[in-house]
């Protein structure tokens, strides 16, 4: 039986009003996809969902069964999840081996009272392992949820992240520069401002008088401003 088109049937007045009856159903089913799928866009979703009442309308046959509600309420819902999809990275068929393999593994830790490893079901189904591959790789972090194994940040949010990655490149930079200094002057360096060591303490660390000390010091100090200062090349 071909469907009825009801545009055909119902007046253009009729059809629009009955389009906007359905408006706060298109918005409550909006709300409650977005609440299940973080990151998701209420704006699109409502598009779409407007989108998906309209072809509802049109679409809908009474002869089939189902109430006009019933039909509609899906539809929208159904237009919503395949606008996410579009979305998504990561390919339907790649969900599903992964849900799948996922029904699996609990279906038989009922059976036999052990869950099977990652890498048992791998060897059972030799696609699992490509998907969840893919399936990790692409799907984005939320900041509503947890850092993936073995992933970490740091602790230090008080700072901005420009400001942060800079100090670590001018770190790497004087690294560099005290690596240009004899052995003995780096030593006098890093216990005079690493260790707080006065200059006698330095002499007895490294067996020198603490004249000695103090000249490695000013050598020191005026080989790091030629490294530093020296112009850039390329």
């Amino acid at each position: 039986m071909r469907a009825v088109d009801c545009r055909a049937l119902v007046p253009v007045s009729d059809r629009e009003a009955l389009i906007r009856s359905f408006f706060p159903v298109v918005r409550t089913i909006a709300r409650r996809i977005a609440r299940m799928v973080p990151g998701s866009d209420l704006d699109d979703l409502i598009g779409d969902g407007c989108v998906g009442l309209i072809r509802a309308v049109d679409a809908f046959d009474p002869a089939r069964g189902p109430t006009m509600n019933s039909y509609v309420t899906r539809v929208i819902a159904g237009t919503m999840l395949n606008g996410l999809r579009r979305l998504d990275p990561v390919s339907e068929r790649v969900r599903r081996e992964v849900r799948e393999a996922e029904r699996e593994r609990y279906a038989r830790a009922l059976e036999d009272g052990v869950l099977p490893t990652q890498h048992d079901m791998e060897m059972r189904r030799p696609a699992l392992r490509r998907a969840a591959l893919h399936a990790y790789r692409y799907t984005p972090l939320s900041l509503d949820s947890p850092l993936p194994v073995d992933e970490s940040l740091s602790g230090d949010w008080t700072q901005d992240p420009a400001l942060l990655a800079g100090e670590r490149l001018h770190s790497e930079y004087i690294r560099g520069a005290l690596m240009s200094l004899s052995r003995r002057q780096r030593s006098v360096v890093a216990l005079y401002y690493f260790c707080d060591k006065s200059l006698y303490e330095i002499g007895r660390t490294l067996a020198i008088s603490p004249q000695r000390a103090s000249q490695l010091h000013v050598a020191a100090l005026r080989n790091l401003r030629k490294v530093l200062h020296a112009p850039s090349v390329g």
